[in-house]
């Protein structure tokens, strides 16, 4: 019985472990296709519509995982949460500095008459302001130094996806995968809303109740 008991903790404990190794090897993937779509053409576009959307992918991919717990009791996926939000922030830097960089040779007169004159780019770059501090103050000792400041802090990431999503959208000519970003975008933080949040409370109480019958207490 005690083997019973103790081995699925620890199934859990390598399971998680291959979720993070797979959440790294899958976050950096897209920088080997990033290489790969550098020949073309228009490397700089490649570079920017690549970058671009992955950043909003793995951004997306951060916010899930509050939702997945409320509605499965999935609690890993919280452990997942840092590393998809630093790598969404890799990319968005990579993003900018692609903007900035190859796109207005750093030229601060070209740049800020962009962000005079492109709302797209207003946008990006008040998303990026509102990731920047998150990504600073990701360790566990500034999670100490700010205590409760610090979860108020970090609920910047709702604003700054749906900035995320209204650059996406006023950058694109086609805005089909916009909206349904932006869709996904809306429902994550919806599920988020104190009503919701106690509806789904309610209804998963009677299955917390079937899980937890008698004789099967000592398996979890």
């Amino acid at each position: 019985m005690e083997q019973i008991v103790s081995n699925p903790p620890a199934m859990r404990q390598r399971l998680l472990r291959w979720l993070r190794v797979a959440v790294h090897i899958g976050s950096l993937a897209p920088l080997a296709l990033l290489i790969s779509d550098i020949p073309t053409v228009n490397p700089i576009q490649a570079i920017t519509q690549h970058s671009g959307r992955t950043a909003i992918i793995l951004l997306m991919l951060c916010l899930a995982c509050t939702p997945l717990n409320l509605l499965f009791g999935w609690k890993w996926a919280a452990s997942l949460r840092k590393p998809l939000g630093l790598y969404s922030f890799l990319y968005v830097c990579l993003h900018l500095l692609t903007f900035a960089v190859l796109d207005y040779g750093l030229d601060g007169r070209l740049i800020w008459q962009a962000v005079l004159e492109k709302r797209y780019v207003v946008a990006g770059f008040s998303g990026f302001l509102l990731l920047l501090p998150l990504a600073i103050t990701s360790t566990k000792g500034w999670q100490r130094r700010l205590g409760r400041r610090w979860r108020a802090l970090h609920s910047l990431i709702y604003p700054a996806a749906i900035l995320a999503i209204l650059h996406f959208l006023w950058l694109s000519k086609v805005i089909r995968d916009p909206l349904i970003y932006g869709a996904i975008v809306a429902a994550l933080l919806i599920v988020r809303l104190p009503p919701v949040r106690s509806q789904i409370a309610a209804w998963r109480r009677p299955a917390r109740r079937l899980a937890t019958l008698p004789g099967e207490a000592s398996i979890e």
